[in-house]
């Protein structure tokens, strides 16, 4: 690249763990582990610190995680065992947590899904997931864990339509979602779209992409890989703009180099607090 670029990666455990045994170690899915664990915000740590060294080994220093999302009655099933709890105090705490770990581990977390994921009962990667209840409640539930963590310095956005929002467009491409973000919720990090290539969102790539720069995301993630698609993403995004790069520069600032730890011996204490072999 010519510069120290950041490389991230979907790092949760469970379900969406990239990296895997045999060469790495797997994790229980965060709501099971949550709930199984004698000390969960402790497992919650030792978990986010066993993955940033694994990552840091191998040279990734930022890592999509955590998530403040709440599980909800509807919550769909692809998401939901991912998540960390149902009570926005719980998540807060959890959600941190997780941060701090990786930050000691010399990786960069990302939160997400902002401005809130939780109440979709259909999968953004094949659908568009639609939400309708009031702004009170959203600001109460959904809003609420992001508003908490909102000096976090980057943020990933939800492909859902909050109808009480903006009905026409999903939050990564709503200029009106965007203006919640920064303005209600508080968040002034670098914020990001989740994978454009997501079924939940429509048109062309590129066309995608220029609408959530335009409305006001900071980044795009385009993950598939496709050389004709990254180039068309490229061109439509152009070159950040000095908000963006305030807060890029901003993010970046927080990589430092682990602290020392006994990997083993964290990995053997959360195994004592879960019950499972790590």
């Amino acid at each position: 690249m010519g510069r120290d670029a950041p490389i991230l990666i979907d790092q949760e455990g469970g379900r969406v763990q990239r990296m895997r045994p045999p060469h790495w170690h797997a994790y229980l899915p965060a709501l099971d582990q949550m709930r199984r664990a004698s000390d969960p915000l402790r497992a919650q740590w030792l978990r986010h610190r066993l993955i940033a060294a694994d990552l840091h080994e191998v040279g990734i220093d930022v890592n999509c995680a955590p998530l403040a999302d709440l599980v909800e009655p509807q919550t769909h099933h692809i998401l939901r065992n991912r998540l960390y709890g149902d009570t926005v105090e719980g998540v807060v705490a959890a959600a941190r947590t997780a941060a701090e770990g990786l930050l000691a581990g010399g990786v960069l977390p990302v939160l997400k899904h902002i401005p809130g994921y939780g109440r979709a009962s259909v999968d953004s990667h094949k659908a568009l997931p639609r939400v309708s209840v009031p702004l009170d409640d959203l600001r109460d539930r959904d809003f609420a864990p992001f508003a908490a963590l909102n000096d976090m310095a980057m943020g990933m956005t939800a492909h859902i339509v909050l109808d009480a929002v903006d009905r026409d467009r999903p939050a990564t491409t709503s200029a009106r979602a965007m203006r919640m973000i920064r303005e209600e919720i508080g968040f002034d990090g670098l914020l990001m779209t989740d994978d454009l290539s997501m079924e939940a969102l429509s048109g062309d790539i590129d066309a995608r992409a220029a609408a959530s720069i335009a409305a006001g995301c900071d980044v795009v993630l385009h993950c598939n890989g496709e050389r004709d698609e990254m180039e068309a993403v490229v061109a439509a995004c152009g070159a950040m703009g000095p908000d963006a790069a305030r807060r890029a520069e901003a993010a970046l600032a927080q990589r430092r180099m682990p602290e020392l730890a006994d990997i083993e011996a964290l990995r053997d204490e959360l195994g004592a607090l879960t019950g499972e072999d790590t």
